[in-house]
């Protein structure tokens, strides 16, 4: 359970940034990315290059409103492989069997993917995030990987919290998206109707 707890923990932070979390994940493990799945392919000082590079885009892109539209729609696709991978990484510490670590991975890249569609959403209603939020999700996705290595229960809690926000959320969000719809349905009926009125007063 506690390894469960942890990995939701990683992945709960890929879903609110990319490279900071992989970053992370090798420079907290000793090994650095050698048990890592996929970055282990490649060298790691590569690996290291790109991912602070692209954590640095990350830190900096995302205070800027067109940083934010580019970092939404490239973190929307890579963010469940982002989740995958740390929430895999982070489960095999525990030695636990190969199936159940790519069952925990597929259940931190579903994280991921959930928590990063919700920050979508309201990223086109709101017209670009606060700044204010964009702070807090920089600071949770490095808190949420240090507690998956040395508070993995408390880590856990809080990803499962950010799920419960994220669907409470949605639904709110779609509301408000059916309220806007009907709202515009009832504009292009009066619309239309004054049309019609104006059009039997000319005749």
């Amino acid at each position: 359970m506690v390894e469960i707890l942890a990995a939701l923990s990683a992945s709960a932070a890929a879903g609110l940034r990319i490279g900071l979390p992989l970053l992370m994940v090798g420079l907290v493990k000793t090994n650095l990315w050698s048990d890592v799945p996929i970055l282990s392919n490649f060298s790691p000082s590569v690996v290291v290059g790109v991912l602070a590079a692209w954590s640095f885009c990350e830190l900096f892109a995302s205070k800027q409103l067109i940083g934010q539209r580019v970092l939404q729609l490239i973190q929307l696709v890579f963010s469940p492989i982002a989740g995958a991978i740390v929430g895999m990484a982070v489960a095999q510490l525990a030695e636990i069997e190969d199936w159940q670590v790519g069952v925990i991975g597929i259940v931190g890249g579903l994280l991921a993917l959930v928590l990063q569609l919700v920050q979508t959403g309201w990223f086109f209603r709101l017209r670009g995030l606060p700044l204010w939020a964009i702070w807090v999700q920089d600071a949770l996705s490095v808190v949420l990987v240090l507690f998956a290595f040395d508070a993995p229960q408390q880590g856990g809690l809080i990803a499962l919290l950010l799920l419960w926000l994220a669907i409470r959320s949605s639904s709110a969000w779609y509301r408000w998206h059916r309220e806007e719809r009907y709202k515009r349905r009832l504009m292009q009926h009066a619309e239309y109707q004054e049309a019609l009125e104006d059009e039997e007063m000319e005749n």
